[in-house]
């Protein structure tokens, strides 16, 4: 084995085309999801923090389990067309494929099992026994902004891996710049000028990675 390169990557508007938190806002009517899609854009344009929108969406939400379940069904039906074909292509040549999300564990983990990723960072949800809402990880650094650079810096400290790159679309991806050596911008599902202006890489399909980390 050579030394370990690790490629992490967002989840939501990268990996699948949907927003997780949005599409279990959508379980509960068109009024509850306007509300949350409006606070998850501006959280992800970067004109709100994080830790402002976290704790409310999910409160006003409430998701059940079998919310959970249905929205993580939605993550591997709207997967990002190349995303499985790619990944394979950069454990062939060596990567290490992590995803790091401010989304929930629960809903994720589906999908990352379908792409072939092993490790899944993301949020916890709870529920009690009728499989009711009953709270989150409120810990978990990906709750608060720059809690993506902050789990980085700490994971390069355990592995030290030769490389590290990141791949996301939002503001809270591109925050981890500093600590990452190759920041790749995610445009095919949104396109945030910010986030375009300061990747050192730009892409549109996930397909495009394995040549530009040769």
């Amino acid at each position: 084995m050579g030394p370990l390169k690790l490629i992490i990557f967002d989840c939501d508007s990268t990996l699948s085309a949907i927003e997780g938190i949005d599409e279990l806002a959508r379980t509960r009517g068109p009024e509850v999801h306007a509300r949350v899609e409006a606070m998850t854009r501006d959280a992800m344009d970067g004109k709100i923090p994080v830790e402002e929108v976290f704790a409310r969406r999910l409160a006003i939400i409430r998701p059940s389990r079998a919310n959970v379940a249905a929205v993580s069904r939605l993550y591997v039906a709207q997967v990002e067309p190349t995303a499985r074909a790619t990944i394979a292509q950069l454990k062939a040549a060596g990567w290490t494929p992590l995803i790091l999300s401010g989304g929930f564990r629960p809903a994720i983990a589906p999908m990352a099992q379908y792409l072939g990723i092993a490790r899944v960072e993301a949020v916890d949800l709870f529920f009690d026994a009728a499989g009711d809402f009953a709270g989150f990880d409120e810990k978990f650094p990906t709750t608060r902004s720059g809690g993506k650079t902050a789990y980085i810096a700490e994971l390069k400290r355990e592995p030290s891996p030769a490389r590290t790159v990141m791949v996301g679309d939002g503001v809270s991806d591109l925050e981890t710049s500093p600590v990452v050596d190759d920041f790749v911008g995610f445009g095919r599902y949104l396109e945030r000028a910010k986030v375009k202006a300061g990747a050192q890489h730009f892409i549109y399909s996930l397909a495009e990675l394995p040549a530009l980390l040769q």
